[in-house]
């Protein structure tokens, strides 16, 4: 089985989060603690959730969405979400992430939105 893995990308004080396939609560910890360190130690104001790979989030995704938007918003920063399909768009409906953040249809348009 293929573990999932997470990549990031640094754009000035923007963190850009390529998410995996599946965001569960199995991966969710993992994605948790490197941001967490991301985070600690560089100045950053605005992160990107890049769902263009996403198939699966449960409720473990939410609340790392839920967690890092909490922690943004403290220090004045913001979290938006950007290449999020049919699927994830549903999960990401329903459990009230697109009254919080905002959702851009391609890389491009949320780094320079």
């Amino acid at each position: 089985m293929n573990q999932p893995h997470f990549t990031y990308e640094a754009d000035g004080q923007t963190l850009i989060v390529h998410l995996p396939e599946e965001l569960d609560h199995h991966n969710c910890s993992g994605l948790k603690y490197e941001t967490d360190l991301i985070l600690s130690e560089n100045y950053i104001r605005r992160i990107l959730f890049d769902f263009s790979r996403t198939k699966f989030m449960d409720s473990s995704g939410i609340g790392i969405l839920l967690n890092r938007y909490k922690q943004m918003a403290l220090s004045g920063g913001s979290v938006a979400i950007y290449g999020a399909g049919t699927q994830a768009l549903r999960i990401l409906k329903m459990g009230g992430i697109l009254k919080l953040m905002k959702l851009y249809d391609s890389k491009e348009a949320a780094v320079t939105g």
